[in-house]
Formats: C-alpha cells, sequence, structure tokens
C-alpha cells in the first residue's frame, strides 16, 4: 500500500485543524455576532456543536487518507502510547497541528474582523462558576470519551466507512454537556490556537487555566486509548513486538 510522505502528512494536519478551528470555533464568534444581545440559547449551542461536528466529518474523509485526520495533540499522544504510530512522528504532527490552529483562528479574524476578537474568538474558558477542579473534570471526561470513540472507529473490526461520522456526531454529543463548563476544547490545539490568536489582537485570554486544559486533555484522551487497548489484549499475542516503525493510524482518520 503506498503512503504518503511524511511533510505531505505534516501539511495535511495542519490544513485539517485549521478547518477544524475556522468552522468550529469560527461558528461561535459568528453565532454571537448574528444574535447581538439576545440571550444565548440551547438551539445556538446546537448549531456550533454541529459546526464542529460536520468539519470533524469532512476531514476525516478528505486527510484521513494522508495523514490519519488525528487533527488533535492529544490523539496523536494517546496513538503513540499505546503504540499505534512511531514517537519519532509525533513532535511534528504536534507542531503542525498547533500552527494549523493558530492559522484557522487568523482566517477567523480575517473574515469576520476585529468583532469576532470583541464577542471573545470563541476562545476556551472557565464558564462562571466553574472553578479549576471541575473544568478538569469536564475536559478529561469530554476528551476521554472521544479518545475512545476515535480508538473505537478506527479499529479493523470496525464498520468501514463511517469513522468519519462516528467521531463526528462524538463531537457533536460531547459538546452539549461540556461547554456549559469550559467550551469543550477537548482538544489542546483548538485550546492555545485561538488563545495565540486572540492575544495578538487584544482579546482576552485566560492564560492561567491553560495547563488544566492541556493536562486535562492529555490525561484523558491517553487513558481513553490504555483501556481500549485493555479490552483488546486478546488480540496482542498476534501483534508484532517491536512497533518502532508502526505507521500513523490511518483507517478513516483520528480526530479531534
Amino acid at each position: 500500500m503506498e503512503e504518503n510522505t511524511y511533510p505531505q502528512k505534516l501539511l495535511a494536519e495542519a490544513l485539517g485543524t485549521a478547518v477544524l478551528v475556522f468552522i468550529g470555533v469560527g461558528s461561535v464568534p459568528a453565532t454571537l455576532i448574528v444574535g447581538g444581545d439576545a440571550p444565548f440559547t440551547m438551539a445556538q449551542l446546537g448549531m456550533i456543536s454541529l459546526a464542529f461536528a460536520t468539519a470533524v466529518i469532512a476531514m476525516v474523509h478528505a486527510i484521513g487518507h494522508i495523514s490519519g485526520c488525528q487533527i488533535n495533540p492529544a490523539v496523536t499522544l494517546a496513538l503513540a502510547v499505546t503504540g499505534k504510530m512511531p514517537w519519532r512522528d509525533v513532535p511534528g504532527y504536534i507542531a503542525a497541528q498547533v500552527a494549523g490552529a493558530v492559522l484557522g483562528a487568523l482566517a477567523i479574524v480575517g473574515v469576520l474582523g476585529k468583532k469576532a476578537v470583541d464577542v471573545g474568538l470563541g476562545i476556551a474558558a472557565y464558564g462562571t462558576g466553574v472553578g479549576a477542579g471541575q473544568a478538569f473534570f469536564a475536559e478529561a471526561v469530554g476528551t476521554f470519551i472521544l479518545a475512545f470513540v476515535v480508538f473505537g472507529a478506527v479499529d479493523r473490526r470496525a464498520a468501514g466507512g463511517f469513522a468519519g461520522l462516528a467521531i463526528g456526531l462524538g463531537v457533536f454529543a460531547i459538546i452539549i454537556p461540556v461547554a456549559p463548563a469550559t467550551a469543550a476544547s477537548i482538544n489542546p490545539a483548538r485550546t492555545l490556537g485561538p488563545m495565540i490568536t486572540g492575544q495578538l489582537f487584544g482579546g482576552t485570554v485566560h492564560w492561567d487555566q491553560l495547563p488544566v486544559y492541556l493536562a486535562a486533555e492529555v490525561i484523558g484522551a491517553i487513558a481513553a486509548g490504555v483501556l481500549y487497548t485493555a479490552l483488546n489484549t486478546h488480540r496482542a499475542s498476534a501483534a508484532p513486538a517491536d512497533n518502532r516503525d508502526a505507521a500513523p493510524a490511518t483507517a478513516e482518520g483520528a480526530l479531534s
């Protein structure tokens, strides 16, 4: 089976993450701008969730066969920890994902203008009355569910052709209960990209919250990967002992 070059994979990851941020995160300021001073509603949250889900589905099918469409550093780390991609590829993947997230956030400002920054740019932050402990738990649970769905969807035994839909719908469902607590970032690149861009344009950025987001997301994803692997240990004896040359999981993609 022919495989894309490493630079091609990195470019695909950067592009995929940029699209995820532009469409998903961009839907937040777009919704607030259109809604004006009207109270935020569950219907609006649903549309934002749908924007993230459709971006994920589209990118999984567009670049999943190129790079795996991981577009999420937490998922990348979980794949490496469980031996499903080589560690040597991890730094490049994460760098590409973060760079793509920054580009996606810059594109939001380019399209919606300074108003996008004025209404928050979709930057992840704790909800009203939410403390660090609750935020950590919310992000860890959300990212755990996302990563668990990813591992299951790209498993060789899973129904073919549905990975994108499964992961996208997983993202949609996770955002609904988690967003009121933390904006449901569940992705270190999605967390960091808008923060960097918001800082460049004078927006409000709670940098003190960043370590909580990053730690919770990485821990949640790795826990999901380890659990999914443990559920499939009966297949381990058939796998090669040396995973150093393992290729990144590509099935139909491992998100966001």
